[in-house]
Parts: structure tokens; C-alpha cells; sequence
């Protein structure tokens, strides 16, 4: 009987035939090849250089457009003021898409900010009033605290405060003036001596879903406009003695609506003061034109059919000689996984720095990852490769024919990975599908986070997955430790019918 060492290398041996190291190095290639075909296909377009996106405090990237109307603001302070008043513009909603109607989308929002500057992307906090989320304090683009639930009118207003204590921000609201109610406590690490405090509005695109396919749908995004009313504005800590200042935090009056109609800014009459501003405060992804690194895997479908057939054919072929039992069937499956890894390992490490490389060059914006995040998504994309295949394999051995083996592996694996990868079927079946079928190991190369407090379409043709990135390859390796153990208790013990090897076709 062969030991263990003696068995795996033959295998080894037979697997390295010409043609099938010919079939893996072009799985490799096809990942790398398509993924840097996708970057050198992506170019950013602007009347003359693109400005930056805006990068967080933590290095990501962030949305942080809005109208501020400002004071400078001492290490100690705070800023009160009554709200009376939230309403909106939404422009040519659905179905008819004929007329601009009067709304609010559910993360508008006006309220009071203190803010690191007026550089986009700066450290801040903000306590304020959102289209149907009520009252909320969100700091640092992703963090969201809630307050209490309701709107606000002349009848019903809101009372907002923000208090500083060096890098320690407070909010609290209140029905009355009189009784505070705290809503949340942020810390800012590196706040300046000196910040700006103020009040603000802004309103992110109105987001509907246009039907395609079988099912699937569309993003459509259309302008919006949020406008906050305040009175009894108290202000105290002030580090200077000027008056407010008006300031854009990111492009604004752009947009033929704002030139001609209700242009974005600051009115004070009296004692009443109106902000009116579009954007939006909080994390950056794809929904703002970022680019998630996995994007650079265009290739991963074809390269993933490549190795499924590689390894049905490699248990089906016919050894002459060679008795098929569990410790050979067992090796085949270490071999066939332990390739598939490396050879992943050198596709997904290689073809995702490269093409975010390239998309930065061409003016692209990338969402970052942290390098934990990198290493997950390279390592996670290469192991799920290497179970599929023995997925793949345990199916030759059971099925024992090539063609209805590499069939069903390619219906369980690579269609429901393929096909909900666009916007073909509903978002509920293709969720269904990346739930139950080994497809759902995918979620591994994931980097895109679902935030409860933007809005987007988290459905799988926009690259989210129902399972987090653990859950998905749970399922996928209980498919295949069912699948090989299946197969291995059909085969003889090593030392049974020795000479005998199955018929495989």
C-alpha cells in the first residue's frame, strides 16, 4: 500500500499533464486579462481635470455636499435652535416623470453642524431632522445615532443643541426649549482650537427602480432639494466677533433647477433664517461613483468554468490500473484543491491591485478597503476556487461521466453566481439563489457595506450579497463535505478489490 506522501505525489504527477497546466494557467490569465480589460475600458470624463472625491477622516471615501451657513466656534460652546419647518422638492419622480412635485426623500436633512472647516471630508458632527427617519446625530460620515421618531411644523417644532467640550460633541433635542433630552455623544480626535458651527440642509437623489429583464431592475436617481426653517438661533463660545458666513461644502447651483428656479443657499429676514441645499453627509460606495475593488474580477465567471472542468476531468479520466478508492479519491480532491488555490491566489492577487491601479490612473475612483479587508477578498476569492473545484471533483465521482458532472457543477455554481450578477432576475430570487446554492460563497470578495441610513439598491446586480462574506463560504463547504463524503463512501477501502478500478466515462 502506498503511504500517504507516496499517493499525493502521483496524483500530482498526474495531474500536471500539459493540458490540464495549460487549463489552469489560462483560468489564471483570463481573470487577470479580463479584470484590466474592464480598467483600461473605464475613464473619467470632466470638463477639464476631475475633482477629488472626497476622502473621510479614516481614509474613505465619503459624500459631504451641502449649504452651510457658519461662525467660528471655540474649544468650548454649544449652538440652539428652533426648527419650525422642513420641506422639499423632488424633480420628476415616477411613473410619468412629467412634473416637479413637493417632498422629501427619506435622508434629507436639516439641522445644526460643527465641522472641521469647510474642506469636504473633514471631521464633523451634526445633530438634525431627516425626511422620515426623525431626529438623528450622525458624526464622521458613518456613524448614525437616533433621536425620536415624528416631523416638525409651526405648530410642532423641534429644538436642536449641539454642545463642544475640546473634542467631545453632544446633541440633545427638546419639544419646548425647556426639557433636553440627549441624543447621542460623538468624539473627534484632532478638532482644531477653532471650528465652524452652524446650521445646514441637504438632500440626497431620489432613488426608484426602473424594471429590465426577467425580473431585474434599474437604478434611477433624480435631483432633489431639502430647505430647513429656524428661529431663536443661540450661539455661545464664539472664537471671533464676525457675523455668519454662506458657504457651499461641495459643488452646488449647478443644476437647471437651482439656476432657475430655487437656487441652493442661506436667507435671513428677521429673525427666521432658511437654508436650502442638495448632497448628502455620509459614507461614499458605488452609489456615488465609486468603484469596489472586486469590480476588477469580471473574468472570475469564465475563469470559475475552467477549473470546474479541470477537475471533473480530472477524477473521470481513466487510470489504467489504478484501483479508485477513498484515499485516491481523497488525495485527487487535496491536488485538485490545493492548484486551484495557488493558481486563484496568483489570478485575484495579482489582477485586482493591478486594476485598481489602472481605474486610479484613468481618473476612476476606487472605494477603499483596509488592507485586512484586501487580504480577506484575495485569500476568501482563491479558497472559494479551490472548493468549488472539489465540489466539482465529488461530483465525477459520483455521477461518473464527465459531461453530466461538469453540467450540474456549472448549474450550482457558476449560473447562479453569473446570472445575479446583473440586473436580470428580481432582487428576491437572486437573493433567494446566493442564499441555498454554492454560489453563495461569492460573498467573499465583497467590500461593499449596506448603511441603514443610505439609501441604495442593495440587491446582488449592484454587488451585494444576502450572507456576509463567512456565511456564504459556510455553504458552500457543506455542499462540498456532503459531496465528498457521498462519493467516498461509494468508493472500496484502499485494500479493497485491489486491481479493480471503477469504470468511469
Amino acid at each position: 500500500m502506498l503511504t500517504t506522501n507516496e499517493l499525493l505525489r502521483r496524483e500530482w504527477t498526474g495531474f500536471r499533464r500539459p493540458g490540464r497546466l495549460i487549463a489552469m494557467g489560462a483560468a489564471a490569465l483570463v481573470v487577470v486579462a479580463l479584470g484590466l480589460l474592464y480598467a483600461f475600458g473605464n475613464h473619467a470624463s470632466c470638463d477639464g481635470p476631475c475633482p477629488a472625491e472626497p476622502i473621510g477622516p479614516d481614509g474613505s471615501l465619503v459624500n459631504d455636499q451641502f449649504y452651510f451657513l457658519h461662525r467660528d466656534l471655540g474649544e468650548n460652546g454649544s449652538i440652539t435652535v428652533r426648527m419650525t419647518s422642513m420641506a422639499g422638492t423632488i424633480t420628476y419622480p415616477p411613473p410619468n416623470h412629467d412634473q416637479i412635485v413637493p417632498g422629501l426623500v427619506p435622508w434629507a436633512k436639516a439641522g445644526i453642524i460643527i465641522k472641521d472647516g469647510v474642506r469636504q471630508g473633514s471631521s464633523y458632527a451634526a445633530l438634525m431632522l431627516s425626511g422620515s427617519h426623525g431626529v438623528r446625530m450622525q458624526y464622521d460620515y458613518r456613524h448614525d445615532t437616533a433621536g425620536s421618531d415624528g416631523g416638525v411644523s409651526a405648530k410642532s417644532p423641534r429644538w436642536l443643541r449641539l454642545t463642544r467640550s475640546g473634542g467631545t460633541i453632544t446633541g440633545y433635542e427638546s419639544a419646548d426649549g425647556e426639557r433636553w433630552a440627549k441624543v447621542g455623544t460623538a468624539r473627534l480626535s484632532g478638532l482644531p482650537e477653532t471650528v465652524q458651527v452652524g446650521l445646514f440642509a441637504t438632500s440626497p437623489g431620489d432613488l426608484t427602480l426602473r424594471p429590465v429583464g426577467l425580473g431585474g431592475a434599474t437604478e434611477e436617481v433624480r435631483f432633489t432639494q431639502a430647505a430647513g426653517v429656524f428661529d431663536n438661533v443661540g450661539l455661545k463660545g464664539a472664537a471671533s466677533a464676525g457675523g455668519w458666513r454662506k458657504d457651499a461644502v461641495g459643488e452646488m447651483n449647478q443644476t437647471d433647477w437651482e439656476k432657475y428656479h430655487m437656487p441652493s443657499g442661506a436667507v435671513q429676514e428677521g429673525g427666521t433664517i432658511t437654508i436650502t441645499g442638495t448632497g448628502d453627509i455620509g459614507p461614499g460606495g458605488a452609489e456615488g461613483g465609486g468603484r469596489p475593488v472586486e469590480r476588477t474580477l469580471g473574468g472570475l465567471t469564465l475563469g470559475l468554468l475552467i477549473v470546474l472542468v479541470v477537475a471533473v476531468r480530472f477524477v473521470t479520466s481513466e487510470y489504467r490500473g489504478t484501483p479508485v478508492t477513498r484515499r485516491v479519491l481523497a488525495a485527487k480532491a487535496v491536488v485538485v484543491g490545493a492548484v486551484t488555490f495557488v493558481t486563484g491566489l496568483l489570478a485575484v492577487g495579482i489582477g485586482i491591485p493591478v486594476g485598481v491601479a489602472i481605474l486610479k490612473g484613468n481618473g476612476i475612483s476606487v472605494i477603499g478597503v483596509s488592507a485586512l479587508t484586501g487580504v480577506r477578498v484575495v485569500v476568501g476569492t482563491a479558497a472559494v476556487l479551490a472548493l468549488a473545484a472539489i465540489l466539482a471533483l465529488a461530483l465525477g465521482a459520483l455521477l461518473r461521466r464527465a459531461w453530466l458532472a461538469i453540467f450540474v457543477a456549472v448549474l450550482a455554481i457558476a449560473v447562479p453566481y453569473a446570472v445575479t450578477s446583473f440586473p436580470l432576475l428580481g432582487d428576491g430570487l437572486s437573493q433567494w439563489l446566493l442564499r441555498v446554492t454554492p454560489a453563495a460563497s461569492f460573498a467573499a470578495q465583497q467590500t461593499l457595506i449596506e448603511y441603514p441610513q443610505v439609501v441604495a439598491h442593495y440587491a446582488p446586480s449592484a454587488g451585494y450579497f444576502p450572507l456576509p462574506w463567512w456565511a456564504g463560504v459556510a455553504v458552500l463547504c457543506a455542499y462540498a463535505v456532503m459531496l465528498l463524503g457521498l462519493a467516498l463512501n461509494r468508493l472500496p477501502q484502499s485494500d479493497e478489490r485491489a486491481g479493480q478500478p471503477v469504470q468511469w466515462r
